[in-house]
């Protein structure tokens, strides 16, 4: 059975936030469920994690077996789906072009699920079923954004946010964080008319000092962990997108500090960066990724009405692995017709060998062919005669002439 387990669209980013899978954690998590099912790949992102699975079990087992081997809460159960065979391609499917991502259309799931796939690879946790459905998942997705022309629509959270802090007309801005979503904020960010200067915060300050879109910027002074509190009455919006397993914006900080404009702060991360009091702070707006959608609407539109003029796409490929999974469910015997065909060349090839010094060869390689093509059209004609005893030959008549064009 190929199979997906992952967690349900509305649940909220606290219980969410407990299944988030870091680097450490999803190589540990891959290392036990490779030993649990033939296949397996896990995506976790911000806004989900799935597990995609190819096992002889049904869907019940195959969920108790995950939180088992996770070690996760099994009251938690509830806010997780299971879905089987069509249904799991039609999500990864519909995943890879967007449709699920908490901001329509946003293009980093992509290389997301590359990068899970990936992973997987290199963890010997694919092979046949799920290599295929990833690699046809890709394409679908690079096919469709193609097709659609999302690219003229940009959107990630990181573009979201930093519009947003240009529609406002904010002028400095504090970006924690420089993974993928931190560079994206910081190049959209230089792009802003408005914003004067940028903070950014990272753990190794002489790590980036020399990266292209940092050096000799004016715009942007670069801040360590320690120094950043020192700088949030300089600012007027943050972005926070690190991987860290906890906060690291946090109340406490806050604490006795005059705010006297107000801060907007973007939550991009899961786990969460900020500490859930902070919205409670006076002067401070606080969007995590779930609300982050709700500035969006008018791209949101756009994208929506061109994404589902192209569904096609999503289907076709959908039945193309469909076909190709049936069709799979025969190889056992196509093999054993390509062997059959091998040991009839075998046969004629040592024939002409042993016999091609004392015959002439285009006597002999005629007999020889003429041979070869004779043991199957001999061969059909027995099962044409037996079919025709048995009542049967018009069907065996019809196939018989497909495989001899006559």
């Amino acid at each position: 059975m190929l199979g997906l387990i992952g967690i349900r669209a509305n649940v909220n980013i606290e219980i969410r936030e407990g299944f988030s899978l870091s680097l450490s954690k999803l190589d540990k998590a891959l290392n036990k469920l490779r030993h649990v099912f033939e296949e397996v790949v896990i995506l976790s992102t911000c806004n989900r994690t799935e597990i995609y699975f190819v096992a002889n079990i049904n869907e019940d087992e195959a969920l108790e077996l995950i939180f088992q081997n996770l070690e996760w809460n099994s009251n938690l159960k509830e806010y997780f789906f299971v879905v089987k065979e069509k249904k799991a391609v039609e999500h990864i499917m519909k995943v890879a072009c967007g449709f699920h991502s908490k901001i329509l259309g946003e293009d980093q799931i992509l290389g997301q699920i590359k990068d899970a796939f990936d992973k997987a690879v290199n963890f010997n946790c694919v092979k046949g079923e799920l290599q295929k459905l990833f690699q046809k998942a890709i394409s679908c997705g690079k096919e469709f954004r193609t097709a659609c022309k999302l690219y003229k629509i940009p959107v990630s959270a990181s573009s979201i946010a930093v519009k947003d802090c240009i529609q406002n007309k904010i002028k400095s801005l504090m970006i924690i964080g420089y993974g993928d979503i931190g560079k994206l904020a910081l190049k959209y960010a230089l792009d802003g008319r408005f914003i004067e200067k940028i903070y950014l915060v990272v753990r190794n300050i002489k790590k980036y000092e020399n990266e292209e879109l940092i050096i000799n910027n004016p715009k942007v002074k670069l801040l360590t962990f320690c120094q950043k509190n020192k700088y949030y009455q300089k600012v007027e919006a943050i972005i926070s997108c690190t991987s860290a397993p906890h906060p690291v914006v946090k109340v406490a900080e806050f604490k006795d500090m005059d705010l006297s404009k107000p801060l907007v702060i973007y939550d991009l991360a899961v786990p969460r960066d900020v500490e859930e009091g902070i919205k409670g702070i006076l002067n401070i707006k606080l969007y995590d990724i779930d609300n982050l959608n709700t500035i969006n609407e008018e791209n949101k539109n756009k994208r929506k009405k061109v994404m589902y003029e192209n569904l096609n796409i999503i289907d076709k490929n959908i039945e193309d692995y469909m076909a190709w999974k049936k069709l799979r469910e025969i190889t056992p015997e196509i093999v054993k017709l390509k062997e059959s065909s091998h040991r009839v060349f075998q046969e004629r090839y040592k024939v002409f060998i042993n016999k091609q010094h004392s015959k002439p060869t285009e006597l002999l390689a005629k007999k020889l062919i003429k041979s070869a093509s004779e043991v199957y059209i001999n061969r059909a004609i027995e099962l044409l005669k037996e079919e025709k005893l048995k009542g049967r030959e018009n069907e065996c008549l019809r196939i018989l002439e497909r495989i001899f064009l006559v």
